[in-house]
């Protein structure tokens, strides 16, 4: 009986839900694929993925630490609204993609428009929450030589280049 380790390829199915029990996401009718022991999902999650087999299924809470961060007010800007150029109307909730000097590209949700100034939010929009998970494991493989040394599954569910 093969169970997940290392350099597993995991499909799975699962549904994601906040304190208040809202579904935040879920598999869509298609599992989620990723290749074990490479920080392609949550460390968290895999942890709790770790031994398990075809067929296990088990709810799980995994704390902001081992999922998307703590909430940062460091993350919270105010950005000049000449920034945004050929955007005509920013309201609270849009979300842009900004690049860091360093070149990362990161998600920052608008916070608050006022004036001149545009306040985004820099942090995952899941940070500072716990996540609460059901999930059930449909198939474990072996990763293939290519998809070790790119780090991610390839193929359907997987990462697409």
């Amino acid at each position: 009986m093969t169970t997940i380790a290392k350099d597993s390829v995991v499909y799975f199915n699962y549904t994601l839900k906040d304190d208040e029990g809202n579904v935040l996401d879920q598999s869509q009718g298609q599992p989620l694929a990723y290749l074990h022991g490479y920080g392609n999902i949550i460390p968290g999650l895999e942890k709790q993925l770790l031994d398990k087999k075809v067929g296990d299924k088990f709810t799980t809470s995994i704390a902001p630490e081992e999922a998307y961060g703590e909430y940062s007010d460091e993350y919270v800007q105010e950005v000049p609204k000449a920034n945004f150029q050929g955007v005509d109307n920013i309201e609270a909730g849009m979300q842009f993609q900004s690049q860091t000097d360093d070149g990362h590209v990161m998600l920052v949700t608008v916070r608050d428009v006022q004036d001149d100034i545009v306040i985004v939010d820099a942090n995952h929009p899941l940070a500072g929450k716990t996540l609460h998970f059901d999930v059930e494991v449909v198939e474990i493989r072996e990763a293939t030589a290519e998809e070790l040394a790119h780090g991610h599954v390839h193929g359907a569910g997987g990462h697409h280049h």
